[in-house]
């Protein structure tokens, strides 16, 4: 999976600075543009990485880039101290202007660790099956049997099974036949 940092300015000349020093650094598939709908159909094209930008692009605002871009991007917003007191979403990153190389490169770098590290528990996550309905029964016997004789509650008799079930290593249905064989 390859990691691209997008930077979107309205004035070119600056995004392409960041470019370059971002280059320098060894970071090596960086984009620059001066508009969002161009840093968003890069996304859009891209596995996943880090759109790097101002406040105010030249067709929109940088909380609506943000809402565009897929799951698997973050944001790194660059502005001034007063502009980024108004940035209301938390799961961006935040640099204030004006922003010395080192500053950035070490934000970027932390910020791709971070996503390939999320990405790769991402891809490593088995896609849940859904359950049978003859499964499903056998939990909620399970769960019922907790809660009349243990006195607990629905989600304690779930949170139980789970927590049966990751002690064991077997699954919730093979932890809930277990329970209702020692009934």
């Amino acid at each position: 999976m390859i990691l691209r940092i997008i930077v979107a300015f309205p004035k070119l000349e600056d995004a392409k600075k960041l470019k370059n020093v971002l280059k320098r650094n060894g970071y090596d598939d960086i984009l620059a543009y001066n508009s969002a709908s161009q840093a968003i159909a890069a996304a859009n094209e891209s596995d996943g990485g880090i759109v790097l930008c101002g406040y105010r692009l030249t067709d929109m605002h940088y909380s609506e880039l943000y809402g565009y871009l897929p799951r698997e991007f973050r944001m790194l917003l660059v502005a001034s101290p007063a502009k980024l007191q108004e940035c209301p979403i938390g799961n961006i990153m935040c640099l204030s202007m004006p922003i010395h190389s080192h500053e950035l490169v070490s934000t970027v770098e932390t910020m791709m660790m971070e996503l390939s590290a999320s990405l790769r528990r991402k891809q490593k996550l088995p896609r849940k099956k859904q359950r049978s309905a003859d499964e499903q029964k056998t939990i909620d016997a399970a769960k019922a049997l907790l809660m009349e004789r243990n006195n607990l509650s629905e989600s304690e008799a779930h949170k139980y099974i789970q927590k049966l079930s990751m002690d064991s290593g077997c699954n919730l249905v093979e932890t809930a036949e277990m329970i209702l064989a020692f009934e």
